[in-house]
């Protein structure tokens, strides 16, 4: 079984190329957590995976939340995480182990996977140029595999770029993001035709149409989505967005 976040599709790119190699259950955590479906019966001997992007180098608060109220029938046989991430991961991996030791459960691996960077709300970040994107791709298409691979042999490691300082940018930076984060800044520009992608694109529901404009309500985690997805680059964050690159996940 494999419990997934994604907002513009990196993550769920890797869980469902993992549910088909592996031939396991997805379950999308957004949808679980609304719908209050946390309750899992597991099959014997049964592998329990976790994939999420990296938000300033911890997982998402929303698969920490999930990890603290799912319920799973028995004890899976292997637990694991693969996260993707435009650089490096920190100590994402220490993070989500101490939530699972919460919960009973142990971290067995955990694994990365560098794919196109996706945050462009600071004013030094943006997009990937299009030959490190399509580099990013190529070596991520080729790395799943051996994922896969690891998995299925229940490989007991830390695959993973924790990138130089990790313990500051997960302890001191990426506690700092959870404070900061806010949707207060999103809004559309005259740009905007209505169409409501922002908001079907929202892995939250967070988004509203409201007078034929998005709306925002205040569970806003930045995933960039409503950001990414929109055909005008209506959707802009203060300043900082304007004159940046767009870049979601596109099956070829």
């Amino acid at each position: 079984m494999i419990f997934y976040y994604s907002g513009c599709g990196n993550s769920r790119h890797v869980a469902e190329r993992l549910g088909e190699l592996l031939d396991e259950r997805l379950v999308f955590i957004p949808k679980a957590l609304r719908e209050g479906q946390l309750d899992y019966t597991l099959q014997a001997d049964e592998r329990v995976g976790f994939v999420f992007p990296i938000y300033s180098w911890r997982p998402p608060q929303i698969v920490l939340d999930f990890v603290g109220k799912v319920r799973l029938k028995d004890s899976p046989s292997y637990v694991y995480m693969v996260t993707t991430y435009g650089d490096d991961a920190g100590f994402a991996d220490i993070v989500l182990g101490q939530a699972l030791d919460i919960a009973g459960l142990r971290l067995d691996a955990a694994f990365g996977v560098a794919m196109p960077n996706t945050y462009v709300n600071m004013s030094f970040m943006n997009v990937d140029p299009p030959e490190v994107e399509k580099r990013k791709l190529e070596q991520a298409e080729a790395r799943i595999p051996q994922l896969a691979e690891a998995l299925k042999k229940r490989r007991w490691t830390v695959d993973l770029n924790r990138g130089a300082m990790p313990r500051l940018k997960t302890n001191g930076i990426g506690k700092g993001f959870l404070r900061w984060v806010s949707d207060k800044k999103y809004y559309a520009t005259d740009a905007c035709v209505g169409c409501g992608l922002c908001a079907k694109v929202c892995p939250l529901q967070n988004i509203a149409i409201d007078g034929g404009k998005p709306r925002w309500n205040g569970n806003c985690n930045h995933c960039e989505a409503c950001y990414h997805y929109c055909p005008q680059n209506a959707v802009q964050y203060g300043r900082v967005t304007r004159g940046k690159g767009q870049y979601h996940y596109r099956e070829s």
